[in-house]
């Protein structure tokens, strides 16, 4: 049976000018350092350690946000005192504002040259631990309809495969289509599959009159379009 002494520490019993969410409430979210951000969704410590420790132990643990976005939910879960609940939570949070970042961006994005979909695509896929495979969908005058990620794994033509594809860019009424995918390696080399399964889509679209314009692959900071290198 757990005493008051085994309980967590939670915030309310923080020192008040140590409270992150009084002080979210009192000036914003803007006010907030990343360590009291990250505490508020923690809401616990443990017995030994309050949960502003906890929150600026795991980003010291992993040299900073960025890395801590790219953990998945097993992971987390194995940090002392996070624990499922926690990571859950934290994943569902950084998903929720890799979102409204690809949200925002696409709602004012115009394509006219790859550093455009560098710019659209890095945000989102550059941590991404396991390859997404992305069509950027266009209109005539080649705004961005819509993203959907047509596949999630390792790309091959057993997984990508032009139905998905042109599916969607049928029920968006898209007049072209870019391909997208990241390299969690960080290397956005394209491999010979990548070749194979753009030289695939291009031929598909030809048929469907639906353009594929450029295949882009992200890295860690990097990128590779295909229509660059003359493959496209």
């Amino acid at each position: 049976m757990k005493t008051t002494l085994d309980k967590p520490l939670t915030l309310k019993e923080l020192p008040e000018e140590e409270r992150p969410r009084e002080k979210l409430l009192a000036k914003g979210p803007a006010a907030l350092s990343n360590v009291e951000l990250l505490a508020i969704l923690l809401r616990t410590g443990t017995k030994n350690q309050s949960v502003m420790r906890l929150a600026e132990g795991l980003l010291a643990m992993q040299d900073g946000l960025a890395k801590v976005s790219r953990l998945t939910a097993q992971e987390l879960s194995k940090i002392k005192g996070i624990g499922a609940a926690k990571a859950v939570t934290l994943v569902a949070a950084m998903e929720l504002g890799k979102r409204l970042a690809s949200l925002e961006a696409m709602q004012r994005a115009v394509i006219r040259s790859p550093q455009d979909i560098r710019d659209l695509m890095m945000p989102r896929l550059r941590y991404e631990t396991k390859e997404h495979f992305v069509a950027l969908l266009l209109s005539t005058k080649n705004h961005v309809l819509a993203m959907p990620v047509i596949s999630v794994g390792s790309l091959n033509a057993s997984l990508v495969h032009p139905r998905e594809l042109f599916r969607e860019a049928i029920n968006h009424s898209a007049a072209a289509v870019i391909l997208v995918h990241n390299h969690p390696s960080g290397d956005p080399t394209p491999s010979r599959e990548d070749i194979e399964i753009t030289g695939k889509m291009v031929q598909a679209g030809e048929i469907l009159g639906i353009a594929v314009l450029d295949h882009v692959i992200i890295g860690d900071g990097k990128y590779v379009s295909l229509k660059e290198k003359g493959i496209i």
